[in-house]
């Protein structure tokens, strides 16, 4: 029980033609999933049967012919939209946006690194489709068009389904409308429709607009309900579309790895028998719609998020003492709550060394708690910091994505004179996240920032897949029989055998099938009815 649990991340991507503003994105997005296919493997499709996107966590199902079309991602297309990635992920068309969705990894530093990997392929696949056909196609590692569209960077989790669902929905309310303020990517401008001037702290924050919900392209809400697990039935998928598509490594893993632990939190106060809001000390938002978005808007990191009146039996709101205001808490307050909680949790399972640091199990816990606690303290001196402070800051903005790009933009406001829509700055968010390392703003200031792995290892990410996941069987039976494959899937994957029958090879457990189990006897197999027979 710690950090380490199956995790994911998909990536839709900005398209656009540089050379025709006006291209079509969808037929662009098709364009650059054929630039990522390859000739061997592109008669593999992706089977659908294992998908389930309208079934509700929430213990019902959405029917069929009441859920708006693009919902229905389960619904196969007649055109190539899907291609295998090299490491075990998938490469295909979200609506109008190329999407990357990276192989299950245990590990967040290792999902960071599958993450960001799957920026080589896009990149390499959208040059080839720019080669093919005289286009000029580049992407973008972002959320926001600045004009009122915004497009998806997900993570999924898989939990244990002995946690009930309301108390999950409980701590990652307060958690994906806080954690914000270390994992914003930035952003410039104030509404979906940058109506308002100024810089806030998130992209998609301003997209929220219910606290809970099963969509997720309209009304997007803060914990999505899509339970759809693409595991055993004793695991459920936690989808979350509220966060930024980092393009930092600090920021990525924080998200990754504190959500993780958020969710272990919940796992062991259910095998204790513990309530989840009696470990948060009864706190609960009274708007966190509204509070999400106050979060984001809110550069002095100090706004008072109103709480319930009824949250704590004294009549006292929970936080009071901590923010000198009986009527809420801010959102670092409740970042310190939950690894505070964590904290307690973790003493009581592991045990404590001789200075009270929890005993964690595994060297990747430990790091995310101690990046979590240097988050937090770098929230804390910004909070108390003005804004020609915060320009000087440059160890935290290593760290923390919004506040660097925040630096790199007032220092250009401040040398022109210039408000905040100034389309100049608007220019520089957008190409912030270029995927081409020319046009890449933030590319040209990577020197500047904490990074968790290095172009080599972010090479071999894009190429071979993790070694402890059903991915590596995906990536690897790929690689040896090709013509042999039909489907993959993240649950199984189907090959020919010599007779021409079909056969179901069942992957639903992330942590089977992985390189320990299936190296030897792939690596034996003469053609894929020896391989077949190897594994029973």
């Amino acid at each position: 029980m710690s950090v380490l649990r199956p995790m994911g991340t998909e990536t839709e991507y900005a398209v656009v033609d540089k050379a025709d503003p006006r291209a079509n994105p969808v037929r662009l997005s098709f364009d650059v999933i054929a630039g990522a296919s390859d000739p061997v493997t592109d008669h593999i499709r992706w089977d659908y049967r294992g998908e389930d996107p309208v079934n509700d966590a929430r213990g019902y199902r959405l029917e069929r012919a009441s859920a708006r079309p693009e919902m229905l991602t389960d619904s196969p297309q007649l055109q190539l939209t899907n291609a295998v990635a090299p490491n075990g992920g998938r490469i295909y068309v979200d609506h109008a946006h190329p999407e990357y969705s990276a192989p299950e990894t245990l590990d967040p530093f290792e999902a960071v690194r599958y993450d960001h990997a799957g920026d080589l392929l896009m990149l390499a696949a959208a040059r080839r489709a720019s080669s093919a056909d005289g286009r000029r196609i580049e992407l973008y590692r972002n959320n926001v068009d600045g004009k009122g569209a915004s497009w998806g960077s997900h993570e999924s989790y898989q939990i244990s389904r002995s946690v009930p669902f309301d108390d999950l929905e409980y701590l990652m309310m307060l958690h994906f409308v806080t954690r914000q303020i270390y994992c914003g990517s930035g952003r410039v401008g104030l509404g979906e429709h940058s109506e308002g001037e100024g810089f806030q702290l998130s992209q998609r924050a301003d997209y929220m607009h219910a606290k809970v919900g099963l969509q997720t392209t309209f009304d997007r809400p803060i914990v999505n309900t899509r339970d759809e697990s693409h595991s055993t039935d004793d695991y459920r998928r936690l989808h979350v579309i509220v966060g930024d598509a980092n393009c930092m490594d600090v920021p990525d893993a924080l998200k990754l790895g504190t959500t993780s632990m958020v969710a272990w939190l919940a796992e062991e106060a259910v095998r204790r028998g513990e309530s989840v809001r009696d470990l948060l000390g009864g706190i609960e938002l009274a708007d966190p719609v509204a509070a999400i978005h106050t979060v984001s808007h809110d550069l002095s990191l100090k706004a008072v998020l109103p709480v319930e009146a009824t949250e704590a039996a004294s009549g006292v709101p929970a936080g009071a003492a901590e923010s000198g205001d009986p009527t809420g808490v801010t959102a670092w307050q409740i970042q310190v709550r939950l690894r505070s909680a964590v904290y307690r949790m973790a003493a009581a399972v592991h045990g404590t060394d001789i200075m009270g640091e929890p005993l964690w199990p595994d060297e990747p816990t430990k790091r995310i708690m101690a990046m979590w606690g240097t988050a937090l303290e770098d929230v804390a001196r910004l909070a108390h910091a003005d804004d020609d402070e915060r320009l000087a800051m440059a160890g935290a903005a290593g760290r923390i994505e919004w506040l660097l790009k925040w630096q790199l933009m007032e220092k250009l406001r401040r040398r022109r004179g210039t408000g905040w829509s100034d389309p100049r700055l608007r220019a520089m968010d957008i190409a912030w996240a270029s995927l081409e390392p020319k046009q890449s703003i933030f590319r040209a200031v990577r020197a500047n920032v904490v990074t968790l792995d290095d172009d080599r290892q972010l090479a071999a990410a894009s190429t071979e897949p993790p070694e402890d996941t059903r991915a590596w069987l995906r990536s690897a039976i790929v690689k040896h029989f090709p013509a042999d494959v039909v489907a993959v899937s993240w649950r199984s994957i189907t090959v020919r055998g010599s007779d021409g029958a079909l056969h179901d090879i069942d992957i639903a457990d992330p942590r089977g099938h992985d390189a320990k189990a299936c190296r030897a006897a792939l690596d034996s197999a003469a053609d894929v009815d020896q391989f077949l027979a190897a594994l029973g």
